[in-house]
């Protein structure tokens, strides 16, 4: 029954991502989904609530620089819920769905109060790091036009940081930042392999560019 429930909702994002925005495309889902079970499985959380909230956390896509940006998670638990109560989802589980939805973005600045939230939050938050982060990184910066760096201080050593200029500028204003913001303890673990993923990279290309 969950698989054939699971198959529904994979079809239904399918409509739903984003082909011309690889940050959300459908393939997105699909690895929030992953890390997702295998966090649910160490933290012993309710599959039942984690992986319907996985796999439709952005049920309701709103680009960032869209003014609507902080109102995107509720309105994706809002349609998400619509949407499980039309396959019959047990409702014993929706609110708490409705609340990982909801909770999982950073704009929206929700406090998650149960373990299943909390998961959701880390396994969005964890594909935005590591080799996948820098790659949906300026997947961004191209949909944005944003210049890679900046020619005369790349790595912000003695400017503020403005990710709205520069792409490699939101590696030190957001994505270092949201590995501190793991609530689980595999997600932690998870995501102090994928922070140095990226310093790594950081070094090449300061080794290239420099």
């Amino acid at each position: 029954m969950f698989l054939e429930i699971e198959s529904m909702l994979e079809k239904k994002i399918s409509q739903i991502a984003s082909a011309e925005d690889p940050a959300h495309d459908l393939l997105h889902f699909k690895r929030v989904v992953k890390i997702a079970k295998e966090i649910c499985e160490k933290e012993n959380a309710k599959a039942e609530v984690v992986i319907p909230a996985a796999w439709l956390h952005d049920f309701v896509i709103v680009p960032k620089n869209d003014p609507r940006r902080k109102q995107a998670s509720q309105l994706s638990a809002e349609g998400a819920v619509q949407y499980l109560k039309e396959l019959s989802y047990p409702e014993i589980y929706l609110d708490e769905i409705s609340h990982a939805i909801a909770a999982h973005s950073f704009s929206a600045n929700i406090e998650t109060k149960t373990l299943e939230a909390k998961i959701v939050q880390d396994a969005d938050r964890l594909d935005g790091l590591g080799a996948i982060g820098i790659a949906r990184c300026f997947a961004t910066s191209g949909i944005l036009k944003t210049p890679f760096y900046s020619e005369i201080d790349p790595f912000c050593q003695s400017r503020a940081v403005d990710d709205k200029q520069f792409t490699v500028d939101h590696f030190f204003a957001k994505l270092f930042k949201t590995a501190q913001t793991l609530k689980t303890e595999a997600g932690r673990a998870e995501g102090a392999k994928r922070v140095e993923v990226m310093k790594k990279y950081l070094m090449n290309l300061a080794d290239e560019i420099q």
